[in-house]
């Protein structure tokens, strides 16, 4: 299978998650990414984020057409995010990648055994 075959698999993975869960898909678009598709880890995860802002947009048009969406709920967490997001984005470059990829795990295992509990 070609890479660019299991890059658009892996992305229809990320997708199908995301709109699923209504965010989540780059913990399944990482991997992927990384172990089967070949690409840099620094990469993927730029890549991720630069893939799932997209992915949630059309699954948040989606979840407000079928289900309705209280945006008044959801500002707190857009606000946080925004100001977390660009934190992130500043100090990405500055992070060794061996910790971005304990950071992510720790994320997983957390929100893992969360939702298991």
């Amino acid at each position: 299978m070609g890479k660019r075959v299991k890059i658009a698999l892996s992305g229809g993975a990320a997708g199908l998650i995301n709109g699923f869960f209504g965010g989540g898909g780059g913990m399944v678009l990482l991997p992927l990414l990384t172990r089967r598709c070949g690409v840099e880890e620094r990469r993927a995860f730029a890549n991720c984020v630069a893939v799932i802002l997209p992915l949630s947009a059309l699954s948040a048009a989606i979840y407000w057409w079928k289900a309705g969406i209280d945006l008044y709920a959801a500002l707190p967490y857009l606000i946080g995010g925004l100001a977390g997001g660009a934190l992130g984005g500043k100090l990405f470059n500055k992070v060794p990648v061996v910790w971005l990829r304990r950071i992510f795990a720790a994320f997983l295992l957390y929100g893992g055994v969360r939702y298991l509990i």
